[in-house]
């Protein structure tokens, strides 16, 4: 709601985990300047997602829980989608064209049907951890929170998953996520690379790259429970 704040001091509404993980960040002078900002845009503008939503990958998803990682650049754009998850939307909304892409990849993948809801949380329940890049943003204007402070911060984050002893399983669909790898230590994760799932890419390889089935491939081999897509 426009006139709260989104966060202020060390209010930050992150999973105790995470919240230790992350400590160093809190203090430095580009969070700070993140906050300011995103205060400010929440109280002059409609912004995504609700206030109590913004960190909620790291909520539902703790530190030493994290198996997989799906990486989407912004939260949703119009109201009602954005609900802290990348690509997620809530119960009752309808699935946007990335996350239908998706779907229908997961379904033919794995010879499994379509779910009625749009809603990943039990994704995230499981050990899969959607982290968008930028974790605000105004409506109606993609990358319109870009370059304020929220990379950094979602850049540390991927930095403290990679030096986890566990492996992890990084899904990176388009040119954007692919950035990251350079952050990525191949020896001890994997990382599957595929175009975004966006309408405008997907004909182009993320249909029948077959992500869902290596990643839980992966992780059985691993010694570790596949997710339940």
């Amino acid at each position: 709601m426009i006139g709260n704040l989104a966060f202020q001091g060390m209010d930050v509404k992150l999973e105790p985990e995470w919240k230790s993980v992350l400590s160093d960040e809190f203090s430095k002078p580009y969070f700070q300047s993140l906050q300011k900002f995103v205060n400010s845009a929440y109280a002059n503008s409609a912004c995504f997602p609700a206030e109590n939503l913004i960190f909620s990958a790291y909520q539902k998803c703790p530190f030493s829980k994290v198996k997989v990682v799906i990486l989407g650049q912004d939260p949703y754009i119009k109201p009602g989608q954005a609900h802290g998850l990348s690509f997620s939307v809530p119960e009752g909304m309808a699935f946007p064209p990335s996350l239908r892409n998706i779907f229908k990849e997961m379904s033919e993948d794995l010879g499994q049907v379509i779910p009625p809801s749009g809603n990943l949380s039990h994704w995230a329940e499981q050990g899969v951890f959607l982290l968008n890049a930028t974790l605000t943003v105004q409506e109606g204007t993609s990358g319109s929170h870009h370059g304020q402070g929220w990379e950094d911060f979602t850049d540390a984050t991927i930095k403290a998953l990679n030096e986890r002893e566990e492996g992890i399983v990084f899904l990176l669909w388009g040119s954007f996520a692919q950035k990251k790898s350079h952050f990525l230590d191949e020896r001890k994760h994997l990382i599957l690379k595929a175009p975004h799932p966006s309408p405008l890419s997907s004909y182009r390889g993320f249909f029948g790259s077959k992500h869902f089935s290596q990643c839980n491939s992966w992780l059985e081999e691993k010694k570790q429970e596949g997710i339940l897509w």
